[in-house]
């Protein structure tokens, strides 16, 4: 491992070797048992930050501040709120098309082909076309 290495190392992870990657930790303290002179100052530099950062606590936040931050949010309205006055006529009118599409697929169905060949199939709900067909096909299975 190399000196720089060694830095960047702490820099990144602190004074402590513990918390250094594990591929990392052997070289490292081999490096600092050889009493290279620029890893100790490294060390010494991340223990030191690592002290300030530790004695580093927080400041409390007053609860009336943070009550009165919360306060001074504007609220938006929520998606169903502010559309509720065109949501539901919109389904309403979305049901109507399509039950409108469902009677005119029954009524398509319902109404007879024209006879434009005898190979035309008979309507679906047409029951007497379907008789005609069943001895039209006896006619020819008889041939």
């Amino acid at each position: 491992m190399t000196p720089e290495r060694f830095a960047h190392l702490a820099d990144a992870y602190g004074a402590s070797l513990h918390r250094w990657p594990r591929a990392e930790q052997a070289p490292a303290q081999a490096l600092l048992d050889s009493g290279n002179p620029s890893a100790r100052q490294a060390l010494h530099e991340a223990a030191w930050l690592d002290t300030q950062l530790d004695a580093h606590a927080a400041p409390l936040t007053d609860p009336a501040l943070a009550r009165q931050i919360r306060q001074a949010v504007p609220q938006r309205a929520s998606f169903w709120s502010r559309y509720a006055n065109w949501l539901s006529p919109a389904g309403l009118v979305g049901v109507g098309i399509a039950g409108i599409a469902a009677g005119v697929l029954v009524a398509s169905m319902s109404v007879p082909l024209p006879m434009l060949s005898s190979e035309v199939l008979p309507s679906v709900f047409d029951q007497g076309d379907a008789q005609v067909l069943f001895s039209v096909n006896a006619e020819e299975t008889e041939q």
